[in-house]
């Protein structure tokens, strides 16, 4: 078997053991202290070796910058297209949705193929490009994240200086926002992994790594199946599919790559499954709410349907991905992405047109003339 399938199988058996471990792990203060060890420690760890590992490359800069306007245009594709589905606009919902149809996890769906279909080379170019995805769900998605609190809870009417100073006070409050900054200020003394004390970095390495088995295990944990909800978190999710690999297949048909590597990383990366740093912003927002209520008990962001995303989507990604390096080099010709990318967006939309024709009422009244002339006439 691929050692990239059974890297596959392997997270989804964590996700499996999760969801068994749930009679054992049943109160929500379990939940709650596992989302602690992930969202102070654990992530904020994997954010810092990534940012100190990034080595910058003047001619592959367009990478991160591609996939920035990549997270931009999805974002505003989902805010418009979604509606179209079912989702209702401005709900929590919705928000929630947009928060992760635009977000990208290459590391756990989609880095193991390139590593085993593709080369190294493939690899540091994934890398790289995941570079603008990170500048993307670690600072724009928290601040829509914090934005959209501020509008659900009628904050907006708070003078603009104690609006930003709220929002610096809780941005520096999360773990992750600390360790990016520190981040960049040794990046910018020439600081690496490899120049710091090693008794430090050694402890930092060792919560890295275990930042994906405690997310896999949590989003076991936490999921609730429903099988209407699946249904429409497939759907969604075939829909950021199709749009990606339009926009893969225009991009690839509008350049020359200079490779059939380059090509097949542009069609696979944007497909990656989505990301749990937005799920750790929904999860800080929802902190916020449950201290400072202000008698609004709405909620900005579900996250029952946020983890229930998270978890169907590391899967479908998988599948999309493991299709295309299956078929070979089919997927380089842009006619074939295009074509298999207008075939996952059309499928949700006659699912969503069939679903409708269902509710419609066929029957026809008669007028009531009619109906008199029908009828036998009295005394007859």
């Amino acid at each position: 078997m691929p050692t990239a399938i059974q890297t596959s199988l392997s997270l989804l058996l964590m996700i499996l053991l999760g969801f068994l471990l749930r009679s054992k792990l049943d109160n929500d203060s379990h939940r709650k202290g596992l989302k602690v060890v992930i969202l102070d420690l654990a992530l904020p760890a994997m954010i810092f070796v990534a940012l100190l590992g990034i080595k910058m490359d003047a001619e592959l800069l367009i990478l991160p910058v591609l996939v920035l306007l990549w997270n931009g245009f999805m974002l505003a594709a989902g805010y418009f297209g979604l509606p179209w589905l079912g989702v209702e606009r401005d709900s929590a919902q919705h928000r929630t949705w947009l928060m992760l149809f635009p977000s990208l996890a290459p590391g756990l769906s989609c880095f193991p193929f390139l590593i085993e279909y593709l080369d190294e080379e493939a690899l540091a170019w994934g890398a790289l490009a995941d570079v603008g995805n990170k500048v993307y769900v670690l600072i724009f998605s928290y601040l829509i994240a914090m934005t959209w609190y501020y509008r659900v809870h009628r904050l907006g009417k708070r003078s603009k200086g104690e609006k930003v100073k709220q929002l610096l006070f809780a941005m520096l409050k999360e773990p992750i926002n600390l360790v990016l900054i520190l981040a960049i200020l040794l990046l910018s003394i020439g600081w690496n992994m490899d120049t710091i004390p090693g008794f430090i970095s050694k402890s930092i390495l060792s919560l890295k790594d275990m930042m994906t088995p405690l997310i896999l295990l949590f989003i076991g944990l936490s999921v609730i199946l429903k099988r209407k909800q699946i249904q429409s978190i497939i759907s969604l999710l075939m829909l950021r599919a199709g749009i990606s690999l339009l926009l893969s297949g225009a991009l690839i048909s509008l350049f020359s790559f200079s490779s059939t590597t380059a090509i097949l990383l542009a069609v696979v990366f944007p497909l990656s499954s989505c990301s749990f740093w937005p799920f750790a912003h929904m999860s800080a927002v929802r902190q916020l709410e449950s201290v400072t209520e202000n008698g609004n008990p709405s909620r900005t962001f579900d996250l029952e349907l946020g983890i229930n995303i998270l978890a169907v989507s590391l899967p479908f990604s998988t599948l999309i991905i493991l299709s295309i390096f299956s078929a070979g080099d089919y997927f380089t010709n842009p006619v074939h992405v295009l074509a298999f990318g207008a075939l996952l967006l059309l499928i949700p939309f006659i699912s969503k047109v069939i679903s409708w024709m269902k509710t419609l009422d066929f029957s026809i009244d008669l007028p009531k003339n009619q109906d008199l002339k029908n009828s036998p006439s009295e005394g007859r």
